[in-house]
């Protein structure tokens, strides 16, 4: 039987945050200004004939959180609510928000649980080598992953150092 012989070395790099992302928008910010100013000086590249921008957002994910809390202000439900853009999170805050039969269902009043709502949102990145890596936004995190050359951490980290959010 034949054996697994390494042909690449990749590895991940994480950055954890002083203090979390404040709030949607903020995070949605330092995304869009990665996509728009392409900091990493990332370069378009074709894939199967098809050509391929710089940065592009290859996976994104954010959690609502609501607390139904009676007269006393105890929690007595939640709900969590998963959208796949920012767009489709803040819908779901403003309907569950106003949900009236909902807040009845759950015996309390509906209240944003903002601090611990999640984002995540990854970039796909082609790096002037040839190289794609990926980098990663959490709320309290900043993550590079699947790249081999350290140069690319010090482009990303000299970056995020110029992002108070992302101290």
């Amino acid at each position: 039987m034949a054996d697994f012989v390494m042909k690449n070395n990749t590895k991940t790099a994480v950055r954890e945050l002083a203090a979390p992302i404040a709030d949607v928008t903020a995070f949605d910010g330092i995304v869009q200004g990665v996509l728009s100013g392409n900091p990493f000086g990332c370069t378009a590249y074709e894939a199967a004939g098809v050509s391929q921008d710089p940065v592009v957002k290859s996976r994104e994910n954010y959690t609502a959180r609501i607390l139904y809390q009676n007269g006393e202000a105890k929690t007595i439900g939640q709900i969590t609510a998963r959208a796949g853009s920012v767009a489709g999170f803040t819908a779901n805050i403003t309907e569950l928000l106003g949900n009236n039969a909902l807040s009845t269902a759950m015996g309390g009043d509906a209240v944003r649980d903002a601090e611990n709502e999640r984002f995540l949102c990854t970039l796909r990145c082609h790096d002037p080598s040839g190289e794609i890596y990926y980098v990663t936004f959490s709320r309290d995190q900043l993550r590079i992953s699947s790249y081999s050359d350290d140069a690319i951490v010090a482009v990303v980290e000299t970056w995020a150092d110029t992002i108070p959010a992302l101290a």
